[in-house]
């Protein structure tokens, strides 16, 4: 039997899947599926008989799941308000999934939309687990690598207090200022847009605090993180729902006092921003303009992505952060676990360090499927993938993850 792999998008992350997956992965047919019209001449150049271009619709469900028919494994590189409809077409296929993104598309707020969304979800879980197939969710950087450190981290201690989790790229230091934003994009700018805009939530010494859609740059909802490592004090910002690491660790339930998982950018961020989404420029609502329906937040992302500063030149480069702070208690002495991967673009290849920590996790992600090392049915957790595999072939890569254990204060503080 053929081993046969389909991997959906050739944006800047597919390129990097799809060279990674050439170089170290066992397969007999590849087929890359974008609705790109330039990508088929940029396959060609690859000029390996294994590897077929097609057009796609991702909104054609039956196309989908024709052209999953016969595949072990579908890496998906898509934006996450496709992604749901992909695992559909994936366990009606017999297929098993890798994707950088969640399954739910966190934008969607209005509450019977997020109630179909939690139906299919659960839905799809449970027919993959009945066929015997994964579904691996959230296996790019941040969400993925931030769970797979964080879980290692916990584990260096018998009880957890707080945890800080950090998953966030943004440029170098020197060129923090080179722009009005004081950042460039490595991924889809409207996501980031998207991502601006939506609800938050924290434990703070014991008490839950909701960080409302428009207030994630709003003081006290950010703090500062100095990482000598990056020559300056970052401004680190509420990211998803602090609830997600207990469900996902459910032995931190029942002792955690403090949990976040935040983002980083360089200073000035939050000032600018409080402003902008809250004067409602990344709003997915459209709004009329002269007669016209338009979305502010994909204004905003066409406006910024019009122009040369907002991306990276010729050896300028990304940093990608990953740390764990975990803080709690080892063989009854207080003692703090800080795991850490900091990575930067590679000027020689000019591949980003967001690349590099989204492509390579997936291609791992994907083959360790393919050859057992995953065994886990249903839709699964980067938490779930076994570690010390994964790290390996992350090594491989360049990519390292540092770990240092001490003393800890008893300081609930970032």
């Amino acid at each position: 039997m053929s081993r046969k792999i389909i991997q959906l998008g050739y944006g800047k992350m597919g390129k990097l899947v799809l060279d990674d997956l050439l170089k170290t992965a066992q397969f007999d047919q590849l087929v890359i599926a974008d609705s790109s019209p330039d990508f088929l001449e940029e396959i060609k150049q690859i000029q390996d008989p294994r590897v077929k271009p097609v057009h796609f619709d991702v909104e054609d469900h039956e196309g989908l799941v024709t052209l999953f028919q016969g595949a072990e494994v579908v890496v998906e590189l898509l934006p996450v308000r496709f992604t749901m409809n992909v695992a559909k077409a994936a366990v009606e296929a017999g297929t098993h999934m890798v994707s950088s993104v969640f399954i739910i598309d966190w934008s969607v707020q209005e509450p019977e939309a997020a109630a179909r969304q939690k139906a299919d979800y659960e839905e799809i879980h449970k027919v993959a687990k009945e066929k015997g197939l994964t579904i691996l969710k959230e296996f790019g950087m941040d969400p993925g690598l931030d769970l797979i450190i964080a879980g290692e981290a916990i584990k260096q201690l018998d009880e957890v207090k707080v945890i800080y989790n950090y998953g966030a790229g943004f440029p170098e230091h020197r060129l923090s200022t080179s722009n009005p934003l004081g950042y460039k994009f490595t991924w889809s700018i409207v996501d980031t847009m998207c991502s601006y805009a939506i609800p938050g939530r924290l434990l703070r010494d014991g008490n839950y605090i909701d960080v409302d859609a428009d207030a994630m740059f709003t003081a006290p909802n950010f703090h500062s993180l100095n990482l000598k490592e990056l020559g300056g004090p970052l401004e680190c910002f509420v990211n998803g729902d602090a609830d997600s690491l207990a469900e996902l660790f459910p032995e931190i339930a029942q002792t955690a006092e403090t949990l976040g998982r935040f983002i980083c950018r360089w200073p000035g961020h939050a000032a600018l921003w409080e402003k902008l989404v809250k004067s409602g420029f990344v709003g997915t609502k459209p709004i009329d303009v002269n007669g016209l329906r338009v979305v502010p937040a994909e204004f905003c992302a066409a406006l910024l992505g019009s122009q040369q500063q907002f991306h990276y030149g010729t050896g300028e480069r990304d940093v990608a952060l990953i740390r764990s702070d975990i803080r709690g208690y080892k063989n009854g002495q207080p003692t703090r676990a800080v795991m850490q991967l900091i990575d930067f673009r590679d000027c020689d290849s000019g591949h980003t360090a967001m690349q590099r920590t989204v492509a390579y996790p997936m291609s791992i992600g994907a083959q360790m499927i393919l050859d057992g090392t995953i065994t886990k049915h249903g839709i699964i957790n980067p938490s779930d993938v076994p570690y010390d595999p994964y790290v390996k072939e992350l090594g491989k890569r360049g990519l390292h993850i540092t770990k240092q254990v001490d003393p800890w204060d008893g300081s609930h503080a970032p």
